[in-house]
């Protein structure tokens, strides 16, 4: 038996045992891998929003909470925070035509594109809508940056480039470097084209600056979508007519059939001075049905009360939902399991209640929160911080936890993004304390602040992180977390085979589950207050509530 002794915690036949001064026991690893194998199963079914997938989580998580001696912390004395959305699908399938001065191509839905809709009507019907490039799609008049220069998109459907233009430049320029910026993210390229009244969006698709395949865009594309209840006007002005990616393969035809280089134009693309291109003769015709349905989904709160300063909280989340039943992989398995993207997440929320409800009473209020419709644009987490069940003044801080590892331990914990929060420091100080160190986010072009719950908090103005595994392996090093890593997100990412295993080795798990336990005891007992550091664009919305926590 191979047993490692580092600081406080132990490593023994690859499994982490926390601290034995740690309530209820420590961590434990066994706890963890089982709270994923349960959630991943079969049975689950992929842990889709609005359905039986949904129920059994929910009712899973609400047993689990109650057995630990938590208390309900949802609507009314509840577990559960009802989130009221509408869910759009297609309604069978969709044609779609691309016309060119070279002939005319019938477009296969998931595989050249992925065709979708949020605004509420029955059908979409497009005929002949011409196609404009618009570069990055972005529109940031305080970077001096203006993709669209005045093109009137009505009736049109805008292909654009995914990321921002510094993601593949040889020097950082209006938008960061490689760190990508909220304009790179494709929710904000779906939202900034019907701000200008396009008839429909198409996002072009490349691996690297997308940081996910095609399977991936498949996967999510050919999926239910999820959005708040709007009115009808609101819902109309708020989403284009058709929405959706392309292979850049068929963008790569586009370009040629209209006598350009796909390549040189998106190196225009990459200044500030890009005008949009009308790809010539290139229009498009979609039909297709959709189903729209009102739903309610939820978010499963427990909390653990707080003593002296109880009216002050600390919340910990992850969000429980994965993409369901889909289309069947190569093996002829339809459960998109969601095992490490995030029933990793949700376990360690599990055993930090657990964990924490062994110990003495909290000064501030603990609550740990399981997040719906995440996969669907951080749906559940912004509905609960626009309707906190604890004030979001008086909310210290919000740890938040995405795929934790399978792959055993390492010698380093990361977060999502750089975030400019002093919490950043906090992780990686509490790191040290257990002899690891803290890596910072090495894949900023990703754009993961933005893709996590933790963001829908922050722009609120909380102190905010996503907690998430580092890459340095204690086998192998960062080439060999890296590989891993890289493997994950091009064939198992939103795939059927993201599924737990009899393999899974659960170390790295509990050890980073650990430093969250710190870094959160920490906070629960504290009299300070994480702040946004200079230069964050969220310090300005937490100041204006300063008064509340003097």
């Amino acid at each position: 038996m191979r047993v490692l002794l580092l600081s406080s915690c132990l490593f023994v036949g690859g499994l982490a045992h926390a601290a034995n001064d740690l309530p209820g026991g420590g961590i434990d690893p066994q706890a963890l891998s089982r709270h994923v194998r349960v959630l991943a199963s079969d049975e689950f079914e992929g842990r889709a929003p609005a359905t039986e997938g949904e129920e059994r989580t929910v009712q899973y998580l609400i047993q689990q909470f109650r057995s630990y001696g938590l208390q309900p912390g949802g609507v009314d004395g509840t577990w559960v925070q009802p989130v009221p959305l509408v869910r759009a699908q297609l309604a069978g399938p969709a044609v779609a035509t691309l016309s060119l001065k070279g002939g005319t191509r019938r477009l296969v839905n998931g595989e050249d594109v992925t065709l979708q809709s949020l605004q509420p009507r029955d059908s979409v019907q497009l005929k002949d809508a011409p196609l404009v490039f618009v570069g990055y799609g972005i529109d940031a008049p305080e970077r001096n940056w203006d993709d669209y220069k005045g093109t009137d998109l009505r009736g049109k459907i805008a292909v654009m480039l995914i990321n921002d233009a510094d993601f593949e430049t040889d020097a950082p320029g209006a938008f960061d470097g490689k760190a990508v910026t909220y304009y790179g993210r494709w929710t904000y390229k779906f939202e900034e084209a019907a701000r200008r009244g396009a008839a429909g969006v198409l996002i072009v698709h490349e691996t690297a600056p997308a940081a996910y395949g095609w399977a991936t865009v498949k996967s999510s594309g050919t999926s239910p979508l999820f959005d708040i209840q709007r009115s009808n006007d609101d819902a109309m002005a708020q989403h284009t007519p058709l929405r959706g990616w392309m292979q850049r393969s068929l963008a790569e035809a586009i370009f040629a059939d209209a006598g350009l280089d796909f390549d040189a134009e998106k190196r225009k693309a990459q200044k500030a001075d890009f005008k949009p291109v009308v790809l010539d003769n290139a229009t498009l015709s979609a039909a297709f049905k959709l189903k729209r349905e009102a739903v309610v989904t939820r978010n499963v709160v427990a909390k653990l009360p707080g003593g002296e300063h109880g009216d002050e909280a600390v919340i910990f989340s992850a969000h429980w939902d994965a993409f369901g039943i889909g289309q069947p992989d190569a093996k002829g398995d339809r459960v998109r399991h969601g095992a490490i993207d995030n029933a990793t997440g949700v376990a360690t929320v599990l055993e930090l209640g657990r964990v924490f409800a062994a110990g003495p009473q909290p000064q501030r209020t603990l609550y740990f929160v399981a997040l719906t419709a995440e996969e669907k644009g951080l749906l559940g987490a912004s509905y609960y911080a626009t309707h906190p069940l604890a004030p979001l003044e008086k909310t210290a801080a919000v740890l938040n936890i995405e795929m934790f590892s399978p792959d055993g331990a390492t010698r380093d914990i990361a977060s999502w993004g750089k975030g400019r929060v002093s919490l950043e420091g906090d992780l990686e100080r509490v790191a040290k304390a257990r002899g690891r160190t803290y890596s910072p986010d090495p894949n900023l072009e990703a754009g993961f602040f933005y893709r996590a719950d933790h963001f829908a908090f922050a722009r609120l103005g909380v102190p905010a992180i996503t907690v998430g595994p580092g890459l340095d392996k204690r086998e192998g090093g960062v080439e060999a977390g890296r590989a891993l890593r890289e493997k994950y997100f091009a064939d198992c990412y939103h795939q059927a085979c993201d599924a737990w295993t009899p393999t899974w080795d659960p170390a790295g798990h509990a050890a980073d589950t650990l430093l969250v336990y710190d870094l959160g005891a920490e906070l629960a007992n504290s009299r300070t207050w994480p702040t946004w550091e200079e230069g964050s664009e969220f310090r300005k919305a937490r100041e204006a509530s300063d008064a509340a926590r003097r």
